[in-house]
């Protein structure tokens, strides 16, 4: 059963994606435009926005740091006044590996400000929004918020210290919104990919199982909307054993991380 109004038909719809300059942003953005949407996409470098917008004609830069609230502020009072936004896109993404013994406060701080506070910045400015738009007579939703969590926010992973507790905190709250804005017509998912070739992965010392591409990728997000997915998770022969892990008590979870940190 959808959680969702399925998003099928994205011909001339507006979809708005921050953290779009490279990996699965960029890859969702290029999907969605060769689809008929009319793409937005924002990062901190302009460069390469600039060349996105140069490869897909009719896309919109929109340069923007999520860390500074102010500016998430203005970038959301402009879009909105220009016209409907049916779908918005937070996939901003700052990783590090790092263990306690070798805690950097500075990148612990860092790691929250994008990942997390950067969406907070975006929904007070965005859902008030979202909620004074009409119902589109084509999903029967006012608007579509989908935030991009990970695999790595289900339980506390090896490496993960800065990472996982900024990914866990957008399930809860993505969770926690689907409750608040589901009845108001405003439609909530969150994307929890496994391990995507990203230039943020590529800094991983260790193999990585069932590693897709950020085209597989946006593959996966598009279906999940159509679908009216809450949770999109891929790719599902990893994300499996992943959910597994969440149900085991803390003595096997425990025993079971120890030996995965061995390999």
């Amino acid at each position: 059963m959808a959680l969702n109004p399925r998003m099928t038909d994205w011909q001339g719809r507006t979809v708005w994606l921050l953290g779009a300059s490279t990996g699965i942003g960029r890859a969702t953005a290029s999907l969605l435009h060769a689809q008929g949407a009319k793409v937005l996409v924002s990062a901190r470098r302009l460069e390469a926005l600039d060349a996105f917008v140069q490869a897909h004609p009719g896309a919109v830069a929109l340069p923007l740091d999520v860390g500074d609230a102010r500016a998430v502020q203005a970038a959301v009072q402009t879009l909105s006044a220009q016209g409907r936004l049916d779908c918005v896109l937070y996939c901003a993404g700052h990783y590090h590996a790092m263990q306690a013994t070798q805690m950097n406060l500075s990148d612990l701080l860092r790691h929250n400000e994008i990942n997390y506070l950067g969406a907070l910045y975006l929904l007070d400015a965005l859902v008030p929004k979202l909620l004074a738009q009409p119902l589109s007579q084509h999903t029967g939703q006012r608007g579509h918020i989908s935030l991009m969590g990970s695999v790595a926010g289900y339980r506390g992973l090896p490496n993960s210290l800065a990472y996982g507790p900024t990914k866990a905190a957008l399930i809860n709250l993505s969770e926690t919104l689907y409750l608040d804005l589901h009845a108001q017509g405003v439609g909530v998912s969150l994307i929890n990919p496994g391990f995507v070739d990203t230039p943020l992965t590529r800094q991983n010392q260790f193999k990585m199982p069932a590693l897709i591409s950020p085209e597989q990728a946006a593959q996966e997000i598009i279906q999940g909307w159509a679908q009216g997915a809450f949770e999109i998770h891929f790719p599902k022969r990893f994300t499996g054993w992943m959910k597994l892990l969440q149900l085991l008590p803390y003595r096997a979870y425990f025993a079971a991380t120890r030996r995965l940190k061995q390999v």
